[in-house]
C-alpha cells in the first residue's frame, strides 16, 4: 500500500528525526507505528544516524503489529525485523540475526539487559507504550535504567501517559534525559512537585500536588514531549457514552450490602493501605458483578442483572456483533454460560485468526480482557457499533486503549460504550473515579499539545 501521510503523521516523523530524546504522546488512532518506522527508516538508509534499532512493546503488539505495518506500506516493505520473543534460545537466535529492527516484549527487558551488560548495542530504542515503565520500582524500568547512558536515541510513544497521577511521568521522562528536567530521583521529584497526603504510619500512600505544580512539570518537559489528540486531527464518526443503571432485587442488594459490611467493618477503625484498598475495592465490584470469589475460591452468586441487561443490548443490536469487556473470570464464564456464541480472543496465531473473523463479521458476540486487547489490535473493521464494559475498572489507560480499538482510524460507524454500572454500588465510585482520572489526563494533552499548534497553520 501507498503511504500518504497525514499532516500529523509527517510531523511526527519529523519530530523524532529533529529530537534525539522524545516521547510522543499520540492518541489513539493516530498512526503512531507507521510514523515511528517512517522515521527509523530515513535514520537508517538516509541520515545513517542509526544501525541497530530496538523496539520494546506488548507482547502481542511486539508478535503481530510492528511487522505487519512494515509488510503493508511499501515504502517500509525492505526493513528486516526480527522478533526477539519465545524461549531464551530463540531469543539469542533472534538476537543474531541481520536484521534493521529487533522488536521485544517489556518482560523480557531484565532478560535482554542482563544478556547484553556492557554489550549493549542499541543505540536506538523505541519505547511501544512508554506508560509501562511508569513504576521506577519495577525491574523494567531499573533495567532499562542501566544501559540508558548507551543510547543515542530513545523514542517514547503512548496516548495515556500519566493514567493515575503525575507521579507517574518521573520514571518516563527520566528515561528520556536521564534526571535532567524532572529530577535525578523519584524523591527529587516528589519534594520539588508534592506533598504528603494520606499515610499509614510512617508510609505516605497518596501525594498531593504543590500549587501551580501541573504547569511547571509541563514548561519542564515541553521541549520533549509533543501531544497530538485525536480529536483535533480525525474526524471520527461519533462515540457515545452511556450508563446503563442495573437495579439490584432487593435479596442481591441485601446480599451485596451484607458482604460489603463483612469486608468493610474490620477497617473501620484502622487506616487502609493502598492494596488493602485495591482488594477490598476489587471485591465489591465483583459483588456489583453479580458474583464473587470466597476464601475458599468458590464462587458466590449474587444476582443475573447485568446478563439480563446485556442480553438485552445483544437483541437491540439486531444481529450485528457486539463487544464485552470482563475484568473477572467469573463474569467471562457467567456470560459464556448464558450466551454460548460467545467467542474469546485466543493467543498467537489463533488470536490473529480470530481478529480476522471479527472484521469479517463472523464472530457475533466477542468478550475481551482489557489488559489483553489494549494494544495494537485493529478491530474496526467490523459492522460493531456497540461497546459493553460488564465489569467496572480503575485504570485509565486500559479503558481508553480498550475503547480504541473500534473506535480509532478507520472507523466509519457510530461507536456506542455502555458501562453496566449496578446502582449505589461500587461501580459507581469506578466510573466516576475514571471521569476523575480523564480530567487530569486531558490537562497534561492540552498543556503539552502546544508545541504543535504552529504546523496548523502551515
Amino acid at each position: 500500500m501507498k503511504y500518504k501521510p497525514h499532516q500529523y503523521q509527517e510531523y511526527a516523523t519529523q519530530q523524532i528525526l529533529d529530537t534525539n530524546y522524545i516521547a510522543l504522546l499520540l492518541d489513539m488512532g493516530l498512526g503512531k507505528t507507521v510514523s515511528t518506522l517512517t522515521a527509523i527508516d530515513l535514520l537508517l538508509n538516509d541520515y545513517f544516524d542509526a544501525s541497530r534499532v530496538l523496539v520494546i512493546a506488548p507482547l502481542r503488539v511486539a508478535d503481530d503489529t510492528w511487522a505487519r505495518e512494515v509488510e503493508k506500506w511499501d515504502h517500509l516493505q525492505h526493513l528486516r525485523i526480527s522478533k526477539v520473543l519465545g524461549s531464551a534460545i530463540q531469543r539469542r537466535k533472534a538476537l543474531k540475526a541481520d536484521a534493521d529492527i529487533y522488536v521485544i516484549n517489556r518482560e523480557n527487558v531484565e532478560w535482554l539487559v542482563g544478556e547484553l551488560g556492557t554489550k549493549w548495542d542499541f543505540e536506538t530504542v523505541v519505547i511501544d507504550e512508554l506508560s509501562s515503565f511508569k513504576n521506577p520500582k519495577s525491574k523494567r524500568f531499573r533495567a532499562l535504567r542501566r544501559v540508558r547512558p548507551m543510547m543515542k536515541r530513545l523514542i517514547g510513544l503512548t496516548g495515556t501517559p500519566a493514567p493515575n497521577s503525575l507521579m507517574d511521568l518521573w520514571p518516563q521522562i527520566y528515561l528520556l534525559d536521564q534526571g535532567e528536567r524532572l529530577g535525578k530521583t523519584i524523591t527529587s521529584f516528589r519534594d520539588r512537585y508534592f506533598v504528603p497526603g494520606e499515610r499509614s504510619g510512617h508510609i505516605v500512600y497518596k501525594w498531593h500536588e504543590k500549587k501551580e505544580a501541573e504547569q511547571r512539570i509541563y514548561d519542564a518537559i515541553s521541549d520533549i514531549v509533543v501531544s497530538m489528540k485525536a480529536d483535533d486531527w480525525l474526524e471520527l464518526p461519533e462515540r457515545i457514552d452511556r450508563i446503563v443503571q442495573i437495579r439490584l432485587s432487593d435479596k442481591a442488594r441485601d446480599l451485596y450490602r451484607k458482604l460489603e459490611r463483612d469486608l468493610l467493618l474490620p477497617y473501620q477503625d484502622a487506616d487502609v493501605v493502598a492494596t488493602t484498598a485495591a482488594v477490598l475495592s476489587n471485591k465489591l465490584l465483583q459483588m456489583a458483578s453479580g458474583a464473587v470469589y470466597d476464601e475458599e475460591k468458590g464462587i458466590k452468586l449474587i444476582h443475573d442483572a447485568k446478563l439480563d441487561a446485556l442480553e438485552d443490548i445483544i437483541e437491540a443490536a439486531q444481529g450485528k456483533p457486539v463487544m464485552v469487556f470482563y475484568n473477572f473470570k467469573h463474569s467471562l464464564a457467567r456470560i459464556q454460560e448464558r450466551f454460548p456464541q460467545a467467542r474469546i480472543l485466543r493467543k498467537g496465531k489463533d488470536g490473529n485468526q480470530d481478529i480476522v473473523d471479527w472484521n469479517n463479521d463472523q464472530i457475533p458476540l466477542l468478550l475481551l480482557h482489557p489488559k489483553s486487547a489494549g494494544h495494537g489490535l485493529n478491530l474496526q473493521e467490523s459492522s460493531c457499533q456497540t461497546v459493553v464494559w460488564f465489569d467496572q475498572i480503575w485504570s485509565l489507560e486500559e479503558d481508553q486503549q480498550a475503547n480504541a480499538r473500534v473506535h480509532r482510524q478507520g472507523q466509519t460507524r457510530r461507536i456506542v460504550v455502555m458501562r453496566l454500572v449496578a446502582e449505589d454500588t461500587m461501580d459507581e465510585e469506578a466510573v466516576i473515579a475514571l471521569e476523575r482520572k480523564a480530567d487530569g489526563q486531558e490537562a497534561l494533552m492540552q498543556a503539552v499539545k502546544a508545541r504543535i499548534e504552529r504546523v496548523r497553520v502551515v
